[in-house]
Parts: C-alpha cells; structure tokens; sequence
C-alpha cells in the first residue's frame, strides 16, 4: 500500500494534525518546487523518512464527509516498533486529545483507533511477528477485537528516542455491500480473501493479514459517492511492470473503465473510490 490522498477543506487545520499530532514530517507542500506550484497549489504530502504516507489536497469548495456514504472508513499506519507508536500515541493525546476513539488487540496487530478533525478515520497499528500468526485450515487468518489498554501500553512502551520508520499497512474503506466488494478487489483485482467477520471482507497479496479491508458498518446499501470531502486516491504499488500490465488486462476483461498513461493504472471501484496503481520503480 502506498501514500492516501484526503481531499480537505481547512488544510491549515488538517496539516497540524497530521504533522504536530501525529508526528509526521512534511516532504513537499505548496511553493517547495516554482514548476509544481501552478498545477499543485494546495497539495501537501507528509510521510517518515521520505517516505509518503498521507496527501493533504485543499478542496475547499466540496461538502463535507458523509459517514454514511461509501469512503474512507480508516488509513492504516504500521510503526517498525511498538516504541515508535507509542511516541506517535502519546503526541495524539497531547495535541489532539478529542481525536482519540478506541484501542483493540486484533491477536496479529496492536492498534489505536482516531479521527482527524475532518472525519477521516486514522488507526495507528504495530504487527506482532508473522511466526505468531494463526491461520485456519481454509486459509483464514485468526484475528480478534480484545481489550487493550492505551495507558497501560504507553507506560510499557515509551523510550526517549523513538524516530522509527512507519509505512501505511493497510486502508479500510466503507462500501454499500460486501458482495461487490468481494467481486471487485478478489475476482477482479485479485486480492486473496484473509476474513471475514462482523459485515466486513479482509484481502491481501502475501500472505499479509490485511492490505484492504471494506465493511457495511455505516454504508450499508450506499451507491457510488458524490464529490465530497474525505477519500481522494488509494495508492498500491505492485513489483514489476509485468505485474501492473497483468492487472491492467484484468481490469479490461472486468469491463472496468480506467486509464494508464503508462505509469500508474487508474480505475475506481463500485462506489466511486479512486484506485491508483503503480509498478514499484
């Protein structure tokens, strides 16, 4: 998985939450580079190490995020060690203290669940070792919602230095069923189904637990997405050019519209969210 695009309305408010809040560093924004600034004017992209992970796009103009509607449900980050996510923990409770929602042990991840002041879910995840794991007989990874104590986890975890590298692991989106989520990102895209549980589908590539997920939770029955704020782009790298030409051919044989210019494939999906496909340069 790779950088998520949000389309923002208060991009100054957005950026501190990202960047203050959640520590992430600023890589580009408006003005860094004179031959950018005319075709990106309002578009900052923050991430670890050079690394993008989150693409603030300033859309003022659209309404707000309809928690209802197909979208974003939550952009996954995945911290190296459980040090680095506490250190980003503790600065969302400092800074953003409202932003915070819940904690679960899902048995492969540690993970904490928040909200930017937009609406747009965020989780803040660590994965236990793949060793650990536990798949059933059909291929189904065992995952779980157990209790976990934030404070508990920030007083075990917390080091003075504590500057690790994070990734987005996954993205969860909101769809209106999880039928045509299963025949677009299993049968047409060709995700392997990793679980299901309580109204939502779990894919990957790997052998990961999860790279997409899409639950009914709130959009149960939503059709396709008018403009608004929220998801803007998912982003997914594959390994080759061969990969990204395989894909493409799948798509075409699907009847999905999309657009390759060669670089990147773009499609979206049953309800309207953009997809972006590229090989791994």
């Amino acid at each position: 998985m790779d950088a998520v695009t949000l389309l923002v309305g208060d991009l100054d408010r957005q950026l501190r939450f990202y960047r203050d809040g959640l520590l992430l560093e600023v890589i580009e924004r408006p003005g860094d580079r004179f031959d950018e600034l005319a075709r990106r004017p309002d578009v900052v992209t923050l991430g670890r190490h050079g690394r993008p992970l989150v693409v603030l796009r300033h859309t003022p103009d659209l309404p707000p995020v309809d928690r209802r509607s197909a979208g974003l449900f939550h952009t996954a980050i995945l911290f190296d060690d459980r040090a680095g996510l506490a250190a980003t923990l503790l600065s969302a409770a400092q800074r953003e203290p409202q932003s915070y929602v819940g904690s679960a042990d899902h048995l492969v991840s540690l993970a904490f669940y928040l909200t930017d002041p937009e609406g747009n879910g965020v989780e803040l995840y660590w994965d236990r070792s793949r060793e650990l794991w536990e798949w059933e007989a059909d291929g189904r990874i065992r995952m779980d919602a157990l209790r976990l104590d934030p404070n508990a986890f920030l007083e075990e975890n917390l080091r003075e230095q504590a500057a690790t590298d994070a990734v987005v692991g996954h993205v969860h989106l909101q769809v209106g069923d999880v039928a045509s989520a299963r025949a677009f990102y299993v049968d047409t895209l060709g995700f392997d189904v990793t679980a299901e549980w309580h109204g939502a589908l779990f894919v990957s590539a790997g052998g990961y637990h999860h790279h997409l997920a899409m639950n009914t939770w709130n959009s149960a029955g939503a059709g396709p997405r008018a403009s608004s704020l929220g998801l803007g782009e998912v982003r997914i790298t594959v390994p080759t050019g061969d990969d990204l030409g395989a894909l493409a051919e799948r798509v075409r044989g699907a009847g999905v519209a999309s657009a390759d210019d060669g670089a990147a494939l773009v499609f979206q999906d049953p309800w309207r969210n953009v997809v972006r496909v590229a090989a791994d340069a």
